[in-house]
């Protein structure tokens, strides 16, 4: 269970964010019930007798196109542009939802999909989409972020949506697995037109049957209430909610029951620095569950007016983990203190959680934001090392007309 925190925002200008470092809508009543909460955190829609004068630009971050299709195949890249992110609208539509591999040029459009299940089984069984679509159901609202996420690209490789599918616990009751199987491992439709200058292929994962079943992993056919698109893994994916986006198998078309001691995918060892392992072990057993620890960033900093003075306000997103969070501190410069976050409200949820702060920065000059969890014990390595620090320059202190 994650918690969401709360704060009202209104549209406004923005100003493009970039980098430092390299490293639609709920349905209905749900999405109306959700936003009434939100709106009654105080302060939320600014400050009284003011009017917002724009939005500080983070700086020392490099430019990239956001929101735009790029590439193509294993190159094929879309960053989300998460600097307008309101509770009010936490869904990224399906057109702006990140893009970290691009469908294959060499998948055949209106062939019947199946899914082979196969390996340490009966029986090996060809899985058909009219079956599938029998199992599927709503699935709920989920994070997914990629573990390649980084600065330069204005940490737009993430994204949260709207899902529908079939359990993989119901799926692989289909598999009628032997005694000795323990591990899972699924595959995607994995050959390319054109090589890459990125990204290496191997579109596979192996997980322990527990990893699929405490998750409530699923095969995706749906999001945000439509067909998935190509490019996001149509006709299904694999969703594991809380895990990293390179878990999410796309266009799945086989799963195979093994034992202790198969070997890690390429795709594992291409990620195993980037979720959280030691070393890049040799054997999937040695793996350690790819979750996505928690994190938090700001998105924006807007800048105010009131009739006597200048403020600021900090809005960012806190996401990942298994745990509420009872405490998310924030800091200014590595001289400062952490002081605690304002406007934070926990509920359930697998979005994003949204917080604001004011800031009363006292003089000129740059500023690097930097958040932690109060809680030692919470595993946040990325917010440990400050990996989601952004930078912004200030130009007319708190307080100034």
């Amino acid at each position: 269970m994650r918690p969401a925190f709360k704060a009202s925002l209104t549209r406004r200008e923005l100003l493009e964010g970039s980098v430092i470092a390299s490293g639609s809508l709920l349905p209905g009543f749900a999405r109306l019930a959700w936003a009434a909460a939100v709106s009654q955190v105080a302060g939320q829609e600014g400050f009284p007798g003011g009017h917002q004068l724009g939005v500080v630009k983070f700086v020392g971050e490099t430019r990239l196109e956001m929101g735009t299709v790029t590439g193509n195949e294993l190159d094929c890249r879309l960053y989300t542009d998460l600097s307008n992110l309101t509770p009010e609208e936490p869904i990224i539509s399906t057109k702006n939802f990140y893009i970290r591999t691009g469908a294959s040029k060499l998948l055949e459009d209106g062939k019947p999909w199946t899914i082979r299940i196969g390996g340490l089984v009966q029986k090996p069984a060809t899985l058909t989409m009219r079956h599938l679509q029998s199992m599927v159901k709503g699935a709920g609202t989920h994070l997914m972020e990629c573990a390649g996420n980084f600065r330069n690209g204005q940490f737009g490789l993430m994204g949260v949506a709207e899902w529908s599918g079939a359990p993989m616990a119901q799926v692989l009751e289909l598999a009628k697995a032997e005694p000795r199987a323990t591990r899972v491992l699924v595959s995607g439709f994995d050959r390319y037109l054109s090589e890459s200058v990125t990204s290496m292929s191997g579109a596979s994962w192996i997980f322990t049957l527990e990893d699929l079943k405490s998750t409530g992993a699923f095969l995706a056919t749906q999001m945000n209430g439509q067909p998935l698109i190509r490019d996001h893994g149509a006709p299904i994916r694999l969703v594991v909610p809380g895990w990293y986006g390179c878990t999410c198998i796309k266009w799945v078309n086989e799963i195979s029951l093994v034992d202790e001691n198969v070997d890690a995918t390429s795709q594992m060892q291409e990620y195993a620095g980037r979720t959280h392992q030691q070393g890049t072990p040799t054997r999937a057993r040695d793996f350690r569950p790819a979750f996505i620890e928690h994190a938090a960033m700001p998105v924006r900093i807007e800048k105010w007016q009131t009739d006597t003075e200048i403020k600021y306000r900090v809005v960012g997103i806190l996401w990942g983990g298994a745990q509420a969070v009872n405490i998310l501190e924030i800091r200014f410069n590595p001289e400062e203190e952490y002081v605690r976050v304002e406007n934070l409200r926990q509920t359930a949820g697998g979005s994003w959680n949204f917080w604001s702060h004011t800031w009363a920065p006292k003089a000129k000059g740059i500023y690097i934001i930097r958040l932690r969890v109060k809680d030692p014990v919470v595993p946040q390595t990325r917010l440990n090392a400050g990996y989601y620090a952004r930078s912004v320059e200030i130009t007319e202190p708190a307080g100034e007309r």
